[in-house]
């Protein structure tokens, strides 16, 4: 079975039937999907009947099953990113969710809200920026891993060979995955950031690609997945691959990026940053030890660099991953710690070259991946980078960017892109392209984990720290907190559902929709904004005396601001927390 999937389809639809017709050339397939028995047949084309209506479609994202019954979710629209070894590369734009049932009269009412609210979860996930995909081409893998294959993986479908850990519709696709036969019609889509440009230096033209791969494994927001799970699977893991292809030559350097390794949380609670917390009584190193087992077997040797905090709420995390890599004693896994904020102190960004000297060593020990036009490896990476701090976002991406651009300089030079003694820097529309690319990264893993665009971003797009670039942060960390306190439960909700790591059951007596909230945790906010209005509108209308004006502002500002402190105290009872699967909570 080549690698490949169906480009262009058509979906017919009748009241009994699906009917997806692949519009390849020579193609004759059509996948029939049943919408009562919800059984999946693969059949021919005159076997679709005549009144069916038809509309072109991109993709089939997968089925889900909600209270209503099975969902068909279909891509409508797609953007083409580039191409790269002669393979187009998608972004899926939009997509639309099709029930299998006619009617819903056989809801109750609850049934109704329950399903409704399911269906928003999965259009939330869906509405988010960063869905990828290749008919032809396996973006799943790095060109290290698909050039080390053997002939049998080859030729599986794009599905069997993908690497599970970046297949974001895996679980939807389950049914599909179960049938080799329709594979063809099953396209694994990646989560992330592509971005691909044709650059120039010194008139010699080559191909430059960014590509990050988020996991789907212990996937979701900012404060309700951190650390570890007791696979190993470590919260925010981002695999990121910068790819160089010149003269038929191909280079590539991978990095990743993923929440410290322990068993930790750090729940919302209406204070701007909540305390990180260590669990007590976990066995950290069983988990923390799956997690470098994989890490190696797969990148091979573990360079950390941790960037967090060394003093306050952060410290004890840092201390806890030093004492860590010193207990398990691998060779193979070396740990650095950079103060970020302690070093880069008043602007002085180019401290970050502290940081780069003491790992330019190691980072040649790494390597890079080199492959020639006939094919033949050149180079092999030996080992990747591991970068972290609290959030694996906004110091990270600085970092990353600064040792992606230096090993892009070694394969520039050895490719003769650079002459001897050019500096990467010095090519000012390259520059520019490069730095842009890795601020819209920063942004893109930004948005998916936390809400909202990167933090520090005008270092990465103008090389230097600014003062609109610091009013633009404070803006996005207002933003971030708002929506880590009072909607991330929901966003957590809807990746849990997508995912597959909650599964509904339209015969569960008690939905985890309708748990009630103590009535007086919906009051107190409401009794607060009003003190607060009265506060403002006694002050707006003063009475006929200043005292009596004082003793309306007194009362009604005393009012809100004990409201208000109630509320900070009792703050987890406010929050937007997750319904379906209960994270970890570690007191």
């Amino acid at each position: 079975m080549a690698a490949t999937t169906y480009e262009r389809l058509k979906l017919h639809i009748t009241p009994e039937k699906f009917y997806v017709e692949a519009c390849d050339d020579g193609a004759d397939d059509v996948l029939i999907i049943d919408r009562v028995s919800t059984e999946v047949t693969l059949s021919v084309k005159k076997d679709i009947p005549p009144s069916a209506v038809t509309r072109p479609i991109f993709g089939i994202l997968g089925t889900i099953h909600l209270v209503a019954g099975n969902y068909l979710i279909v891509i409508t629209k797609k953007k083409k990113i580039g191409e790269f070894f002669n393979h187009v590369i998608w972004k899926a734009t939009d997509f639309d969710v099709l029930s299998y049932k006619k009617t819903m009269l056989h809801l109750t009412d609850i049934q109704l809200q329950d399903n409704k609210t399911f269906l928003a979860m999965m259009n939330h996930v869906l509405s988010m920026d960063g869905f990828y995909f290749s008919t032809t081409y396996d973006l799943t893998h790095t060109l290290q891993r698909l050039s080390n294959t053997s002939p049998e993986f080859q030729e599986m479908s794009l599905l069997e060979r993908a690497d599970q850990r970046f297949v974001w519709n895996g679980h939807l696709l389950r049914e599909l995955s179960a049938q080799p036969e329709v594979h063809r019609f099953a396209l694994p889509v990646l989560h992330g950031f592509i971005t691909m440009h044709s650059c120039s230096i010194n008139g010699k033209y080559f191909d430059w690609i960014l590509i990050s791969r988020r996991s789907c494994f212990r996937a979701g927001v900012r404060y309700y997945v951190r650390g570890i799970d007791s696979e190993g699977h470590a919260a925010n893991f981002v695999e990121t691959e910068q790819i160089v292809h010149y003269d038929g030559s191909k280079a590539s350097f991978v990095q990743t990026r993923g929440s410290i390794p322990l068993y930790w949380s750090q729940r919302p609670n209406l204070k701007y940053k909540p305390l990180p917390l260590i669990n007590k009584v976990a066995n950290h190193m069983d988990g923390f030890q799956r997690h470098f087992d994989s890490q190696i077997i797969i990148y091979g040797k573990q360079v950390i660099i941790n960037l967090v905090n060394q003093k306050g709420s952060e410290k004890p995390l840092e201390q806890a991953f030093a004492t860590m890599v010193s207990s398990l004693g691998n060779g193979m896994i070396r740990y650095i710690a950079f103060d970020f904020h302690k070093e880069c102190k008043n602007m002085r960004w180019d401290r970050l070259s502290i940081l780069l000297d003491q790992v330019a060593e190691m980072q040649d020990e790494l390597s890079y991946f080199l492959v020639d036009p006939a094919g033949a490896v050149l180079s092999n990476q030996e080992g990747v980078f591991r970068s972290n701090c609290m959030d694996c976002l906004d110091r990270t991406n600085v970092i990353q960017s600064l040792l992606a651009r230096r090993s892009l300089q070694a394969q520039l030079q050895r490719l003769g892109v650079l002459h001897v003694g050019q500096k990467l820097e010095e090519q000012d529309e390259f520059e520019k392209i490069y730095k842009n690319a890795w601020a819209d990264n920063a942004n893109a893993c930004a948005k998916q984990y936390a809400g909202t665009g990167a933090l520090k971003t005008d270092f990465t797009r103008t090389g230097k720290r600014t003062q609109l670039g610091l009013i633009m942060d404070g803006w996005n960390s207002l933003i971030r907190y708002y929506k880590n306190n009072f909607s991330d439960g929901f966003r957590q909700d809807s990746i849990d559902l997508f995912l597959g790591n909650y599964s509904v059951d339209e015969l569960e007596s008690h939905s985890p929709l309708s748990v009630p909230r103590d009535l007086k945790f919906l009051a107190l906010p409401i009794i607060m904004v009003v003190a607060f209005s009265m506060c403002i509108i006694c002050l707006l209308m003063a009475g006929d005396t200043w005292t009596e004006t004082l003793a309306y502002v007194l009362f009604w500002g005393v009012a809100s601001i004990g409201t208000f402190f109630i509320i900070l105290y009792n703050g987890k009872d406010f929050v937007d927390a997750p319904r379906l699967v209960q994270k970890e909570k570690i007191d």
